[in-house]
């Protein structure tokens, strides 16, 4: 495990590779940013960015989701995994949102929660970009990085993963943080292949010392 000046030093240094680390979601408004980061569960952003261009040009509003067969909004996702549920899902959370909260998305990440698929993560994304509150939201990118970096254990929780950045994070810096790190997994320190090679962490990184041992020798 690192202590906090290691932990300060990777964060300043990914922070110097992704300087404009950010949401890479495209949404014009926390509507849109919450069924964009419900679309993205299990898939890629860019591939959410290509369905959602045409859907957010056909619904604008929670009403407009529940204008249509279920089939119908089926058919504008299908390019998604999970494409059935998720469109369930949506039609779900657009009547709740109407019913009970006015047609107004919540600011505050318990309430967003209680709406049929979104979970924690999507919650703390929607509260953090949308909203500005601070929130570490731990995708599979956060939670790779922070377990090979060692700032958390391998058999930590997702939770567990988000409450020890919060720990050892400013609070300030965490909506900054998640950012920087999804960046970092997702284009430095990839799943199948990380570039232990070029890293400037592989001093203090458990996982890439294991790797480039076994690769070259290292």
């Amino acid at each position: 495990m690192l202590n906090q000046t290691q932990i300060n030093y990777c964060l300043d240094k990914i922070g110097e590779m992704f300087p404009d680390a950010h949401c890479e979601l495209n949404h014009s408004n926390p509507f849109e940013l919450v069924i964009a980061v419900a679309l993205s569960a299990q898939c890629t952003d860019a591939l959410v960015n290509r369905v959602t261009k045409s859907l957010f040009l056909k619904y604008k509003e929670p009403e407009d989701y529940l204008n249509v067969p279920l089939e119908e909004l089926e058919g504008d996702i299908k390019s998604i995994g999970l494409y059935r549920n998720k469109a369930k899902n949506i039609q779900k959370l657009c009547r709740m949102l109407i019913d009970e909260y006015g047609g107004i998305l919540p600011a505050d990440r318990d309430e967003l929660t209680k709406f049929p698929g979104v979970g924690r993560k999507t919650a703390n994304v929607v509260v953090s970009v949308a909203f500005g509150v601070p929130a570490i939201a731990v995708d599979t990118h956060v939670e790779r990085v922070s377990k090979r970096l060692g700032i958390c254990r391998w058999k930590d929780s997702v939770l567990e993963v988000e409450q020890t950045l919060m720990r050892r994070v400013p609070k300030e810096k965490w909506s900054d943080t998640h950012h920087k790190l999804i960046f970092f997994g997702r284009y430095h320190c990839k799943a199948q292949s990380p570039q232990c090679e070029i890293c400037p962490l592989l001093d203090l990184c458990r996982e890439g010392k294991k790797r480039m041992k076994r690769v070259k020798g290292y």
